[in-house]
């Protein structure tokens, strides 16, 4: 099945009446749609009585649950008691996200810093192994998914093809494909189809079949300059992209069935509605 939602409530969310996110799955179930991605951008910060609220009225409405660690996680990072933060936020997001009923944890591989390319990304693999060895061993269950994510300016870590080679290291990994972010970095790159299947059979050559049908992907229009993102839109923009319709054309051709976060300032539910229109058989 493909999964669709919101990333975090959307201001139509607000309009209805409804201020807390346990509230969410009723409502997107009664709108339609059937994922949710809550955002620990600023910090880990919930309560074991929060999230059971959630992971309650998640599973009564058959949503998806996805969470975002916090956004300042960099596995490139060349001080160890950086390094050991980032192994600690990524942690406790998988902690919260099972509490919370869900098993995905998107997160921010690296950016480069002061050093090359080259060195930052060898670097930023060499950690995650040692996070992956590390959660092997400390982590109380092991159904849970990790994405790290495509990024969208210049001197961040995140090419497809960097995180293509990422999840390689792992089998809880697998892709969090940004479709904006990627075309943000590739200054609009993002057209046809065939734009889309070059991503998307690279994908299946190197994860293989499994990994590569059930990717995560960020979806959203965002503004771009010569470094790279610079914030998002919404689907009502009509001079940068990426557009929608050609991507679900290559995802129902795979027959894949990937969890799709819509991304929209403020119209993530508005425009995750959208989505889910250019899918031929939900």
């Amino acid at each position: 099945m493909i999964r669709i939602g919101p990333s975090g409530n959307s201001i139509a969310f607000y309009e209805s009446g409804r201020e807390h996110t346990y509230q969410a799955p009723a409502w997107l179930k009664e709108i339609g749609l059937n994922a949710f991605e809550y955002s620990f951008g600023r910090g880990v910060k919930i309560s074991d009585a929060t999230a059971q609220k959630i992971a309650v009225e998640m599973g009564k409405y058959d949503i998806a649950l996805s969470v975002h660690a916090p956004y300042y996680t960099n596995l490139s990072n060349p001080d160890p008691e950086m390094i050991k933060k980032t192994f600690g936020y990524v942690y406790d997001s998988i902690i919260a996200a099972k509490k919370m009923g869900g098993n995905r944890v998107v997160f921010h591989p690296a950016s480069c810093g002061k050093d090359t390319r080259e060195n930052a990304v060898a670097r930023a693999k060499e950690n995650l192994i040692a996070m992956m060895h590390m959660f092997s061993e400390t982590l109380p269950f092991d159904d849970y998914v990790l994405c790290p994510e495509t990024m969208g300016k210049t001197m961040q870590i995140g090419t497809y093809q960097e995180i293509v080679d990422f999840c390689k290291v792992d089998k809880h990994l697998i892709p969090c494909f940004d479709f904006g972010h990627i075309n943000s970095y590739s200054q609009g790159s993002l057209k046809t189809s065939d734009d889309y299947r070059k991503i998307i059979d690279y994908t299946f050559e190197h994860l293989g079949e499994e990994k590569a049908k059930n990717i995560h992907i960020h979806f959203s229009k965002i503004m771009f300059g010569n470094k790279g993102e610079i914030k998002h839109l919404t689907f009502e923009d009509e001079k940068y992209g990426p557009e929608y319709e050609p991507l679900a054309k290559i995802i129902d051709e795979y027959n894949m069935t990937p969890v799709i976060i819509c991304e929209s300032d403020g119209t993530m539910s508005e425009d995750a509605l959208k989505i889910k229109k250019y899918h031929k058989n939900i």
